[in-house]
């Protein structure tokens, strides 16, 4: 059960054991699966939040309802993410990411008619696990009112060393300041507020496995790259209200009609 109280005051909430181990295994070796499968071009889509450059690849473009993999900026021979409808199209996928337990969390938090709208796999390799810059999800998955909330699983242990999330605690009470959609052809980033992030000191989610952290649409969060020996694996959900508009402006378009829990 999610402390609400705490979710409204810090953006986030931590809940452990959410996940047995023998589940974030068999999640692990899906994965293993469907990159054993996996043809790479000759130029792979390379995925960096620095510099947004896979925005331009219509790979990324047409990802929303597909199953796509992205490799890490710096080191192209090694995976960064597989996204971004794993819960739609892979049986086993699916069938995890619709569990009653994310449906009754979804209740909990007070969402009217959740949504799953986009799942990623995410790699984050032992030494060249690339860093995820400081962002809001909602700057890429925007609704009117805002809804989405992001559903992070970690699937090994994870902590500083590793390339953890960090969070602002309580940066979601500030405004959204960017928004990363079509403008004509084009994907852009926009900024549409200059307050600067807030002056606190992030916080490190330091989980352990089957862990889930809650965090809310307008939470800023990043993850630092991973320089360890050991991978920092995790799957991420993403929900939005289906009483909320999804802007036609977004990156993500789909053309298979999104579904709930059901």
């Amino acid at each position: 059960m999610i402390d609400l109280d705490a979710y409204a005051r810090d953006g986030f909430a931590i809940l452990r054991d959410f996940v047995p181990a023998a589940e974030c295994e068999a999640l692990k070796a899906r994965a293993e699966e469907l990159v054993a499968h996996w043809t790479p071009g000759a130029k792979p889509t390379r995925f960096s939040t620095r510099d947004q450059a896979h925005a331009r690849d219509r790979y990324f473009r047409d990802s929303g309802d597909k199953i796509c993999f992205f490799v890490e900026d710096e080191t192209p021979d090694r995976l960064n993410k597989i996204g971004h409808a794993l819960h739609d199209i892979d049986p086993a996928f699916n069938r995890f990411s619709r569990h009653p337990r994310f449906a009754a969390l979804a209740a909990e938090l007070g969402m009217r008619q959740p949504l799953l709208l986009q799942s990623t796999y995410l790699f984050k390799e032992r030494l060249v696990g690339g860093e995820v810059a400081w962002h809001q999800d909602a700057t890429y998955l925007r609704t009117d009112p805002p809804s989405v909330v992001g559903l992070w699983l970690a699937l090994d242990d994870a902590d500083r060393d590793n390339g953890c999330l960090l969070a602002l605690r309580g940066g979601h009470r500030g405004p959204l300041r960017q928004w990363f959609g079509y403008q004509g052809d084009d994907l852009v980033t926009r900024t549409l507020d200059i307050t600067p992030w807030p002056k606190a000191e992030p916080v490190a989610l330091e989980v352990r496995r089957g862990t889930l952290v809650v965090l809310h649409g307008l939470l800023p969060h990043a993850s630092a790259p991973n320089r360890s020996e050991r991978p920092r694996r995790a799957y991420a959900m993403h929900l939005i209200d289906g009483t909320a508009r999804y802007e036609a402006d977004n990156w993500l378009q789909r053309d298979m009609p999104l579904r709930g829990f059901a």
